[in-house]
């Protein structure tokens, strides 16, 4: 692969291929291109397969059998994710899938002992970790800037009305999406995770607002991390009648930082009691406003995944990684249904999540 375009083919041909198509067939990413695009709707798939001059497919199996394919990404409904993969994994292509990698738990683990089995990787989307401002929280917090970390809170103050779940049935449903933790926020839960270090437990509430929807529009989480500090989860599809924003904010003994936007993408505050000369530039440096609620991050992320295949370096989100916000996710579900504190490292029992 090293000397050789990494050809990617997209399974599943709705709302959030729009922007994996672009970038991979208007060679936005170096060294990537677009080989096929599949949909059990053909007429979706074809939208792609006329616009970007590649070859269609109703069947993912006979796409990977008939093309040249080194990555393909999984682009279905969440509770589709797991079969796709293990359909996929025998053909030892690499898999893409975008979040959440999976709705239960024994499903990602499925996934991923099937991907380590035939030899090929999984890569789960979480582009967030990508935006510039948040590359720049991590530093901070890997240069043990922050100290004692106190606490991390993310806001997903969004606008979701019953139009958009009314587009395709499975939206808002147990069994194929969930709601907004699962969907919406499941990236900021990666990132309130990511920053803040492992979860001990977790308390949550939830409630179904303004929609008519299987799963939650609303849900407010409180988190105890094992290092003392304590989290919360603010989410909501519920904002009327437009987005508000999407950000994260970390409190530690020596410094504050807030990132805000719609999409976790502009620095609001940079403040620490030892100051660094480049202190001074951060916030106009690291205040970048995407174009779309996805960010910048998808080319980002598919650069890194091109380097990860083209140098066989590791990657920043496996499996395992989409597997213990999954998890956090479903700790979640586990206590809103029982109002009681749940402990990670739990077997869910009345989590609906990928139920019917």
């Amino acid at each position: 692969m090293k000397n050789s375009n990494i050809r990617f083919a997209l399974v599943g041909c709705g709302r959030i291929a729009k922007r994996h198509a672009e970038l991979l067939g208007n060679h936005k990413i170096p060294g990537a291109e677009l080989a096929a695009v599949c949909d059990v709707d053909e007429v979706k798939a074809q939208y792609y397969g006329q616009k970007f001059g590649v070859p269609v497919f109703s069947n993912m199996e006979k796409m990977v059998k008939t093309e040249n394919i080194d990555v393909v990404s999984i682009l279905t409904p969440s509770g589709l994710h797991a079969e796709h993969t293990l359909k996929l994994a025998p053909y030892k292509k690499h898999i893409l899938v975008e979040k959440p990698m999976a709705l239960l738990l024994g499903d990602a683990n499925a996934m991923i002992e099937a991907c380590d089995r035939y030899g090929c990787r999984l890569f789960v989307v979480k582009q967030n970790r990508f935006n510039v401002p948040v590359v720049k929280l991590r530093q901070a917090i890997d240069g043990g800037r922050f100290g004692k970390l106190v606490m991390g809170t993310v806001r997903v103050r969004w606008s979701r009305n019953q139009e958009y779940y009314d587009m395709d049935a499975w939206r808002g449903t147990w069994a194929m999406d969930g709601g907004v933790l699962t969907n919406q926020a499941s990236h900021h839960i990666d990132l309130l995770q990511w920053m803040m270090g492992d979860v001990e437990s977790v308390m949550a509430m939830s409630r179904t607002a303004l929609v008519d929807i299987e799963a939650e529009d609303t849900a407010v989480v409180i988190l105890r991390f094992r290092n003392g500090a304590i989290g919360v989860i603010e989410a909501t599809t519920a904002t009327r009648p437009n987005d508000l924003e999407g950000s994260i904010s970390i409190l530690g003994e020596h410094g504050t930082v807030e990132i805000g936007g719609f999409a976790v993408n502009q620095m609001k505050t940079w403040q620490f009691d030892k100051r660094l000369p480049e202190d001074e530039s951060i916030l106009e440096k690291y205040s970048v406003n995407p174009p779309n609620v996805y960010g910048y991050g998808h080319h980002t992320y598919y650069t890194h995944v091109v380097e990860c295949l083209q140098k066989n370096t590791h990657q920043l989100v496996d499996g395992f990684t989409g597997l213990k916000s999954l998890e956090l996710i479903n700790a979640i579900y586990e206590s809103i249904e029982t109002g009681r504190e749940i402990f990670l490292r739990f077997r869910p029992k009345m989590s609906r999540l990928g139920y019917n």
